[in-house]
């Protein structure tokens, strides 16, 4: 997928969830951003799961299901900061740009 079929993505994912948010005003940013901790633990979950480290559950989830929720992750990223500001694609790229110029001490990978 192109860069911009990402944002077009973002975009799409964003009106849907603002056309069909159970609150709105404050507590519905509050909630888009907090969805971030429940994705976050679900990659804890399978990270766990793919080791093996619940001796009751034994190895539940796979590198997989790893993978897939860090993706998960990254997209509700992407529309809390796009629910943040419609110039999310510009407010990101700088971001990056600038991470990686203080990361990589100017060189480029």
């Amino acid at each position: 997928m192109a860069d911009e079929e990402v944002w077009k993505a973002i975009d799409d994912l964003h009106a849907w969830l603002d056309a069909n948010k159970a609150v709105d005003g404050p507590e519905a940013l509050l909630l888009r951003v907090l969805k971030l901790s429940e994705e976050v633990g679900e990659v804890a979950q399978a990270v766990i799961g793919a080791t093996g480290q619940n001796p009751r559950k034994g190895t539940s989830h796979t590198w997989d299901d790893v993978r897939s929720e860090l993706c998960d992750v990254v997209i509700t990223a992407l529309v809390a900061l796009r629910t943040l500001t419609p110039d999310a694609r510009e407010v990101f790229a700088t971001h990056l740009a600038g991470v990686t110029e203080r990361s990589l001490d100017g060189r480029t990978p």
